[in-house]
């Protein structure tokens, strides 16, 4: 098996793995206990937001450890409206995660005006359409640091200055950034950032979010005082614990992801050279190290990626989330992406197990599942 869908969820480092294993078996004390067992399982808690703190730059204190960047994404955004019932406003890119989507849909619903900035047909945000909506009552601004289709990132410095110029506060969905590209509090101008451990070698169901010393919002999950009083519930010891192993290996391996990169450019090149009528979206602006969104004609993106899977290759229509919608992606339909080639597209996402042969894999079968394709279209009109 051939796996080309990083961006979807990443295999757990066996680093990380054989740092997890002893808090499910011997050390299996819960972090609130008070005898012995229970203080190792606190320590590692501690341990663990030291890890993730030094992978974003930030003070240990302003992270809340969550089961997720959903349930951080809810946190941050719930919190930011509840904390100042006078601003009534909020801002997201036409871009963002389907989590933030859904989340814009309820706060509509509550009373809560959300403005939608667009992007170009690169997928770069409008910067002057997005300063265009922001007012003195917006609470918040939500802009992903990374798109997780196209890989496309975001000027964050820039929608930072236009953002406190307002008065108001920046959410940084950063799940497809961290471990791909340095991401850092401490220089960048985010309020608030969430992350994910699965996206960069971690385990799955456990996550972060950094709220920036002095800024205080309700919890959403309200329960027996974990997180200093922020989030509810016994602590994931065993996911923690990889949550910070991942993020001490991000911190680590950052740089392996320029031959990643070179692995990435010389598929896109190996097919646009093989395929007629085949676009890279999102390829003129500035883009995660190992995302690729490729776009055939002719060729619906479902029937590809059965294909592929079928040969052991395993690759992505596009977004996690929304895989099993027939319709085009709301990402292609915002960057003004033709229909068709917006039927027609595949998310390839490397990853630092990535190998030149697994790459080679799929340069080879491609061209001539997209040529068998539309051969077989063209037939049944």
């Amino acid at each position: 098996m051939i796996y080309l869908d990083h961006n979807a969820t990443t295999p757990v480092d066996p680093d990380v793995l054989a740092a997890m294993l002893p808090w499910f078996t011997e050390r299996h004390g819960n972090a609130g206990s008070a005898h012995a067992l229970g203080h190792l399982s606190e320590a590692a808690v501690n341990r663990a937001r030291e890890q993730v703190a030094g992978l974003l730059g930030c003070d240990p204190a302003e992270l809340v450890f969550t089961s997720g960047a959903t349930e951080a994404l809810n946190f941050a955004i719930r919190g930011v409206v509840e904390a100042f019932p006078a601003k009534r406003h909020v801002v997201i890119s036409a871009v963002e995660h389907p989590a933030v989507q859904a989340l814009a849909t309820w706060l509509a619903s509550q009373g809560v005006e959300v403005s939608v900035a667009p992007v170009d047909g690169e997928g770069r945000l409008d910067l002057e359409a997005f300063d265009g909506l922001m007012r003195a009552d917006t609470a918040l601004a939500v802009v992903m640091a990374a798109n997780n289709e196209n890989g496309v990132l975001n000027p964050l410095d820039e929608v930072g200055r236009r953002v406190k110029a307002k008065g108001s506060l920046l959410l940084v969905d950063a799940t497809q950034a961290v471990g791909k590209v340095p991401v850092s509090v401490a220089q960048g101008p985010a309020d608030l950032l969430c992350l994910s451990a699965h996206k960069f070698c971690g385990p799955k169901g456990v996550g972060a979010l950094f709220i920036r010393r002095g800024l205080r919002l309700k919890p959403l999950l309200i329960g027996g005082g974990q997180e200093r009083g922020r989030r509810g519930g016994t602590e994931n010891v065993p996911g923690l614990v990889g949550l910070g192993a991942a993020a001490s290996l991000a911190s680590e391996r950052l740089g392996y992801l320029t031959c990643v990169a070179e692995l990435r450019d010389h598929l896109e090149a190996t097919l646009l050279a093989a395929i007629p009528r085949m676009r890279v979206l999102g390829a003129g602006a500035p883009r995660l190290p190992n995302t690729s969104l490729l776009a055939f004609e002719g060729v619906e993106g479902e029937a590809l990626l059965l294909r592929l899977d079928r040969a052991g290759i395993c690759v992505s229509t596009g977004s996690a989330c929304s895989t099993g919608h027939r319709e085009p992606s709301h990402v292609l339909r915002a960057m003004g992406v033709e229909p068709a080639y917006a039927k027609g597209t595949l998310r390839v996402s490397l990853g630092r197990t990535t190998t030149a042969l697994e790459v080679e894999a799929l340069e080879d079968l491609l061209p001539g599942v997209v040529a068998e394709l539309r051969g077989a279209s063209a037939f049944s009109r």
